[in-house]
């Protein structure tokens, strides 16, 4: 019986709050660093640092790794419903409190670089605008319709009966084998929304680990580790090509497969040794601060950086803006996260 085997079902795993900080912040900088100004969005950029920066894009694929692992988590013991309520009450209100501040912001000073209308942001509260023509108030939230439409798919196995740790050399080989075909032969976009076709190593590598915090490294789970390990890179070598076309500057395979390594080889030390060296507070707040961190980021601070212009150093002005947008984050998940999850799941629930 592995050690991890005696951990309650309700533990946090703390550790994994440091590493949703840190995949932020390098989301954070590579937009703030790197691509708004690659954009033209904005003059504002860390040229010396762009090497680095231009890689923080796989924050989110972090991200997608630690989705998987704490999916699994927070489905196991519950119904579907409980799933469903829980993961809606997680991601929308703060979204759309995010979302609208957004929008607040940009419609009051984004002009001329940024716009947004009224329409834009009745579309983004299904968080999916492009279905009814509209674009997402801020590019990051691609990402949370990836995270829906991943919770989708284990609440209906949920409800089937077959998301279950028994069941995952079925579930992990049969997505990953349509996920390379299509991307090797389709390239489908259907079959990219609906079942994740770029993304999907990252999120099996979670799941895969979540069996290893339970079960330990047995032959099986090492096998689909090692499956969803090599199906992540391939995804990400096809990322990065996208992003060596729009952004027009050069990429190291090396480089970005030695960086999936070293994520999925994080939170595997992390969930392994489970204890930070900070204190618990702390690291609750690192995790809290993350999510509206990444929410509120990316045009808020464009609309700074054309405010600010020239007056001080990229340096100092990107310092300023990343801890004014954390005290922000802080004040938002402090106050407003746990009302907002107590009151959207006593409605859904009274109501469902």
């Amino acid at each position: 019986m592995s050690q991890q085997q005696h951990v309650a079902h309700g533990a946090r795993v703390g550790v994994l709050d440091e590493l949703r900080l840190l995949a932020a912040l390098a989301v954070v900088l590579f937009h703030f660093g790197f691509r708004g100004r690659t954009l033209g969005v904005t003059d504002m950029s860390l040229t010396a640092w762009e090497w680095l920066l231009k890689y923080g894009y796989l924050g989110v694929q972090m991200f997608f790794v630690i989705s998987g692992f704490v999916i699994a988590y927070s489905a196991e013991g519950r119904t579907p419903l409980q799933f469903g309520i829980a993961r809606f009450a997680r991601i929308y209100p703060m979204f759309v409190l995010c979302m609208t501040l957004t929008f607040l912001i940009v419609i009051g000073c984004g002009a001329p670089h940024l716009n947004a209308t009224i329409f834009q942001w009745a579309a983004n509260l299904i968080i999916k605008p492009e279905l009814l023509g509209q674009q997402l108030m801020d590019g990051s939230y691609w990402s949370i319709s990836y995270e829906i439409v991943f919770y989708g798919w284990v609440f209906v196995l949920m409800m089937l009966g077959r998301f279950k740790r028994e069941t995952y050399p079925i579930i992990i080989p049969g997505w990953l084998l349509v996920s390379v075909i299509d991307r090797m032969f389709f390239g489908n976009v259907l079959m990219r929304h609906l079942f994740l076709t770029d993304e999907s190593g990252f999120f099996c590598a979670g799941l895969v680990l979540y069996a290893i915090f339970r079960e330990g490294y047995s032959g099986r789970n090492v096998a689909l580790l090692a499956l969803s390990v090599v199906a992540a890179i391939y995804q990400s070598m096809e990322l990065t090509q996208w992003n060596r076309v729009n952004y027009g500057t050069s990429y190291s395979d090396l480089v970005v497969s030695i960086s999936c390594l070293v994520i999925v080889a994080a939170i595997a030390l992390a969930i392994r040794r489970q204890r930070s060296l900070l204190p618990a507070g702390v690291m609750l707040a690192f995790g809290g601060i993350s999510y509206p961190l990444y929410l509120l980021h990316q045009h808020i601070g464009y609309v700074i950086f054309n405010r600010v212009g020239s007056a001080a150093s990229p340096e100092a002005v990107v310092t300023a803006t990343v801890m004014l947008l954390i005290c922000t984050s802080y004040l938002l998940w402090r106050f407003a996260d746990e009302p907002s999850r107590r009151l959207t799941k006593s409605v859904l629930t009274r109501f469902i």
